[in-house]
């Protein structure tokens, strides 16, 4: 006994924990659990681990800061004891202090995750925040053992002493999760999240099997990472360590997610972890992976993309039944997949006749950098609440690494306080969640799933980690952040963290964190499934079928004409509107001018042409979807889809859609006029066509010109997502175009961009120039089993004029024409000229031609230029075989419109010894002119110049 005495005795005289070091010892962890980024990280590290040890009582209570306790009860000795007092009386300083406790709650709920302990590399101090202090409202320590009214919490108590609530409040909302809500306008809304948050005081409640299966996460997390750096050394992955706890919370979510009844989730991500994400989340066969790496997996695509662009797949099994995943195929340009996302989750719930959105969840994974930098983010988040575009509510996962790229410096890298501030604007809430916490981040998910299902809303889990790596895996990071990485360089890593306290807790013998690193690595040399069960036989009643859309080639015939009986019962129905439903005097002509073209009594006009597709489409069970900016009553005044009444009493009621009511059995006809946004509402439209090739999906531009706006999506998913990805999509681009002397940014919506993207083809682009041929083209995107892109430029004064009009024969009768002859009575023997053209010039020329009276020159139409009609265009050449000249003439510049794609079109169907030659504006930085006197010269000089001596570049047969 007294050797065991004297070795304790040495050991305290000794150790640093003892002896003259004691206080010391004592002051440093009353500072760590005041503020525990005030003391060194070393001591940091060790209260830290203190933490994990379990109570006497046997809870995972936070120790709390001891020496303000005993300062009270001294207090109140001095004062006569330590009787407590209650502050319900009317004493005017005990009122006071009533009002200034509710002031302290509501400081916590607001700004309490500014004082949370959120990143795992302890790099920032504590800001000060007065708000948060007692001292702020008066209060000292004789206070802290008052009796304060406390109902208005959710705390379990209807009174509290005031250190007691302290406590309890930065338990909450200073831990390591940090909530953000209280800028939420529904009181519903915000008193739910109290009562969640306050309830459990954020302090996650798992058994021991949950704590093994969050380790279990963890460990695959790393692991992939790991081997993949060890065998493909130097090779971009853009690896997640660091913030392992992301797939913890994917894990969770999903799990959760079907036991709420969600059947199907759609993810979008950028390429930090997508890796990581197929193979531990939605179960790729890790074997594949490595074939991509290896270079031996199938290339069956005309380009194909690097594997952390890849999408992917499945069906997994969860309590609540089997849940489909889908990961989006998204290019390097981050965010841009968002609206992707969304209009893909829009299919599949309007596929189920789900308005609520509960059965399909959207989820969003984001980086800190890009989701506060990139404008589609505000974008996407302004549809969420809209009629056209709403998806139930969508999940944001935040990856929030500190860094993008090379910028981590928080003067440089974005505005706000959070990268997450940017969701304020349509009330989100936000949970800020430590990432060595994963126990924090799975109830931190937890809690955005249900909030979610609950009200349907957009909801944000902030995961705050780190980057282990560079920004790729031959990054060098240290160039830039010395600090950062030497703090990174000192990590122990999440799992290492997560498996030690397992073991400190007993739930983990000491072996064990290690067998699981043992066992996944394992199953990766076996290049065995990582997701257990992965469910291979499993397929939805409401999954797609695009089978019957492949294989198809664009010359195959499509029955686009429709009876005359159809066709007058059809115009019937879209030009009546219902008793006592008072339409505006401009519409009710318009409609009443429609009826007569009905009954053939006058030719068809554009807007009763367009009208008529949709209406034979919708009544032969094709959905029809067309979205954009005034599109309802259309940007030139000529749809009028959506009628309304000039008598309505309310905002919201008195309107009528005519092309929902031409048949019992129709198919939906969906009008939508969506918000001032071009990137966005493209990508959501997108993202439906991919999803449903049974609906004709339509997005028109106000303008041509605004498709710039949406650029990123029409090059990086519209002209190539097929080629990279195998994705067919049937998406339609309306777009205005045509020079009328509106200026630069109001004639032309870039042909030149299109046609330099046409190639494989990968899309369908034409300028239809009557009424019958946007009848036509429409039908055919549909009736023809072919799913391809469809870029329509549409006129702007040809909607109203009369030659662009077509006769009731032309509907009932024929189809699509991708080239029209000249309709002019000439004799071929004795015509000298072809003048090829497309669009509105055409009209110019034939007034051109028929003010000079050159029957000598014949005209010929290109309604399609890509894919370019070969056979019918050399049809057309054939028929003058005296032609010694071909001239192209467009309104648009030299160096803009179809010229330089269609010239060696045209050349390659040219007769020997022809020349071709360009009639147009001459080459220009801008679309178009902004002076009317200008454009009318130019104008006039064109259409000349198609009629006059062949000048400048000649290309001869």
């Amino acid at each position: 006994m007294s050797e065991t005495k004297s070795v304790y005795q040495t050991y305290q005289g000794n150790t640093y924990l003892f002896g003259g070091n004691a206080p010391y010892v004592e002051e440093m962890y009353e500072n760590y659990l005041a503020n525990p980024g005030s003391v060194p990280d070393s001591w940091r590290e060790y209260f830290d681990a203190l933490q994990h040890v379990p109570a006497v009582d046997g809870s995972n209570t936070r120790d709390v800061p001891h020496m303000p306790v005993i300062n009270a009860f001294a207090e109140r000795a001095k004062q006569g004891g330590t009787r407590v007092v209650d502050a319900s009386g009317a004493d005017s300083d005990l009122g006071r202090k009533r009002t200034a406790v509710q002031q302290l709650i509501a400081a916590y709920r607001n700004v309490g995750a500014r004082w949370a302990d959120l990143d795992p590399l302890k790099r920032a101090e504590r800001p000060p925040i007065p708000e948060l202090e007692p001292s702020f409202y008066g209060f000292t320590d004789a206070d802290m053992e008052t009796v304060f009214d406390t109902s208005n919490t959710f705390f379990g108590k209807d009174n509290m002493p005031l250190r007691e609530l302290l406590n309890a409040l930065r338990e909450t909302y200073c831990g390591t999760i940090g909530a953000e809500y209280m800028y939420i306008t529904d009181q519903t809304q915000k008193r739910w999240w109290q009562q969640k948050l306050e309830s459990a005081r954020t302090n996650p409640q798992l058994n021991a099997e949950e704590k093994k299966h969050v380790l279990e996460r963890l460990t695959a997390a790393e692991g992939l990472e790991r081997f993949l750096h060890t065998k493909y050394v130097g090779q971009k992955r853009f690896s997640l360590e660091g913030g392992e706890s992301f797939i913890v919370s994917m894990d969770e979510l999903i799990n959760e997610a079907g036991k709420a009844g969600v059947q199907e989730i759609v993810i979008g991500m950028a390429h930090r972890g997508r890796l990581n994400v197929l193979v531990n989340t939605l179960g790729k066969m890790p074997g594949m992976l490595f074939a991509e790496f290896d270079h031996t997996a199938p290339e069956e695509l005309t380009a194909g993309d690097v594997k952390y662009h890849q999408g992917f797949s499945s069906d997994v099994s969860t309590a609540g039944g089997p849940v489909h995943l889908t990961l989006a195929f998204n290019p390097s340009h981050l965010e841009i997949v968002n609206p992707v996302v969304e209009g893909s989750v829009r299919a599949r719930l309007d596929r189920r006749g789900d308005a609520e959105g509960d059965s399909v969840l959207p989820v969003l994974v984001h980086g800190d950098a890009a989701f506060a930098g990139q404008g589609v983010v505000m974008e996407t988040l302004a549809l969420a609440q809209t009629r056209g575009y709403y998806t139930g509510g969508t999940v944001h996962l935040v990856i929030n690494n500190q860094i993008g790229f090379t910028t981590s410096d928080p003067r440089d890298s974005r505005s706000t306080l959070y990268c997450t501030d940017i969701v304020k604007m349509i009330e989100a809430p936000v949970l800020h969640v430590n990432g060595d916490d994963p126990e924090a981040v799975v109830l931190c998910t937890q809690l955005a799933l249900e909030y979610r299902q609950e009200f349907n809303q957009d909801v944000v889990v902030d995961i705050v980690c780190f980057r282990k790596l560079g920004h790729n895996e031959q990054d060098t990071p240290m160039l830039t952040q010395p600090l950062m990485y030497t703090k990174i360089g000192q990590h122990p890593g999440t799992r290492k963290l997560y498996g030690d306290k397992l073991v400190t807790q007993g739930v983990l013998p000491p072996e064990g964190p290690d067998q699981m690193v043992a066992a996944y690595r394992a199953a990766m040399d076996a290049g065995k499934h990582t997701v257990d069960p992965v469910l291979t036989n499993f397929k939805s009643k409401y999954a797609v079928d695009w089978t019957p859309f492949l294989h198809h080639k664009w010359t195959d015939a499509a029955e686009t004409a429709i009876p005359l009986a159809e066709w007058k019962r059809l115009a019937e129905r879209i030009t009546t509107v219902p008793e006592g439903f008072a339409v505006h005097t401009l519409v009710k002509k318009v409609l009443e001018d429609r009826a007569a073209m009905g009954r053939g009594e006058v030719n068809v006009d554009w807007g009763m042409g367009e009208h008529m597709a949709f209406a034979t489409l919708v009544a032969s069970g094709y959905p029809v979807r067309l979205s954009g900016e005034d599109c309802g009553r259309g940007t030139f005044v000529h749809r009028h889809a959506v009628l309304h009444n000039q008598k309505r009493e309310k905002w919201d009621e008195g309107t009528y859609i005519p092309l929902q009511h031409v048949s019992d059995k129709q198919a939906p006809f969906v009008v939508i006029d969506s918000i001032l946004s071009e990137e966005a509402v493209l990508g959501f439209e997108y993202g439906y066509a991919s999803n449903d090739p049974n609906t004709l999906v339509i997005w028109e531009a106000q303008f041509g010109d605004f498709a710039n706006g949406a650029q990123v999506l029409i090059d990086q998913f519209i002209a190539s997502g097929e080629v990279k990805w195998g994705r067919v999509n049937g998406i339609t681009l309306m777009l205005p175009h045509g020079y009328e002397g509106q200026g630069p940014e109001h004639s032309s919506a870039r042909l030149e961009r299109f046609m330099q993207l046409a190639a494989d083809t990968n899309m369908q682009v034409v300028q239809p120039t009557t009424a019958s041929q946007i009848f036509h083209v429409l039908r055919r995107q549909m009736v023809r089993p072919l799913r391809k892109p469809l870029v329509i430029m549409t006129p702007k004064s040809l909607l109203r004029n009369k030659d662009a009009t077509s006769p009731l024969s032309e509907f009932t009768k024929g189809g699509f024409q991708p080239v029209i002859g000249d309709k002019g009575e000439l004799k071929a023997d004795k015509v000298k000229r072809v003048i090829a053209c497309s669009g509105k010039v055409y009209y110019d020329l034939v007034k051109k031609r028929a003010e000079k009276g050159a029957d000598d020159v014949a005209i010929i139409r290109v309604e399609q230029l890509y894919p370019f009609a070969h056979k019918a265009f050399a049809a057309e050449i054939k028929k003058y075989p005296n032609a010694t000249d071909i001239v192209w003439c467009q309104d648009e510049p030299q160096n803009q419109g179809a010229w330089f794609f269609v010239q060696h079109l045209v050349h390659e169907n040219m007769l020997p010894g022809q020349k071709l030659g360009y009639a147009g504006r001459a080459a220009s930085a801008s679309p178009a002119v902004g002076y009317a006197h200008l454009h009318q010269e130019q104008q006039k000089a064109l259409i000349d110049a198609a009629f006059g001596r062949i000048k400048g570049f000649v290309l001869q047969k």
